[in-house]
């Protein structure tokens, strides 16, 4: 059935977003609809604009939306500031979040009405050690990681944005990041809405923990294939992103 038909919108759509960092356009024209209970993987090599247009997509500056329109779940968010976005049910790990002193995990877990789940979160994580301290002041690399999808499944957004959340995470917590990640959109929402996520990658790790996802390939800020993640990424780890 079409949306007009079943009337129900994508959780995430991009029509035409082009996405400007300093007077340059580093993503063109991106069209994505991310559904209901739909994983969708962005596939490519360093620099191709992945991360930018997560970003625009969360609303984080300076990536600025030049042209095109985003919608979140049939709402226009294009200009909505990056806590509009966030009550409305986005949440993004981030590549490289900012350090936050004076703010504690367990202040932050409180301010967004989570404490009861905080305990969960961090056992889940193997994080516990991370509660008193300041967010990301200190943490090494894989902690900061596994922090970004742990504050995820304390915020339990109804889009997931995740970029390269397995990167950098030692081998023993890969599993632990995978296994998070699947069990949070898995999961339906209070109001038993299926979850979506649109995923950034380069080890594909985290393929191994989706069943199903459709995957992206962006070259040059453009979007120039789509189909399996899996088979794609498959090929492009034999071949190369060039291939």
């Amino acid at each position: 059935m079409t949306e007009q038909q079943t009337g129900k919108h994508p959780l995430l759509r991009l029509d035409g977003v082009s996405v400007n960092v300093g007077g340059t356009t580093v993503c063109h024209e991106v069209s994505i609809a991310v559904r209901e209970g739909e994983t969708h993987v962005l596939l490519g090599h360093n620099g191709s604009g992945k991360s930018s247009l997560l970003n625009a997509i969360m609303g984080t500056g300076p990536f600025q939306v030049s042209s095109g329109r985003i919608e979140f779940a049939g709402i226009d968010i294009t200009e909505a500031s990056v806590t509009e976005r966030a009550r409305l049910g986005l949440g993004m790990a981030a590549q490289r979040p900012p350090q936050l002193p004076g703010v504690t995990v367990a202040k932050l877990a409180h301010a967004i009405g989570r404490d009861e789940h905080l305990q969960a979160a961090a056992e889940t994580m193997r994080l516990g050690q991370l509660v008193p301290r300041d967010v990301n002041v200190g943490f090494s690399g894989g902690e900061t990681k596994r922090w970004e999808v742990m504050k995820l499944l304390l915020q339990q957004p109804t889009l997931c944005l995740f970029d390269e959340p397995e990167s950098g995470v030692d081998l023993e917590h890969v599993a632990v990041v995978g296994k998070a990640i699947r069990g949070l959109l898995d999961t339906p929402t209070a109001d038993g809405r299926p979850r979506g996520a649109l995923i950034i990658t380069h080890t594909g790790f985290i393929l191994d923990h989706l069943d199903t996802a459709i995957g992206h390939t962006m070259t040059d800020g453009r979007i120039v294939e789509t189909g399996d993640a899996h088979s794609m990424f498959e090929r492009m780890r034999r071949q190369g992103f060039a291939a």
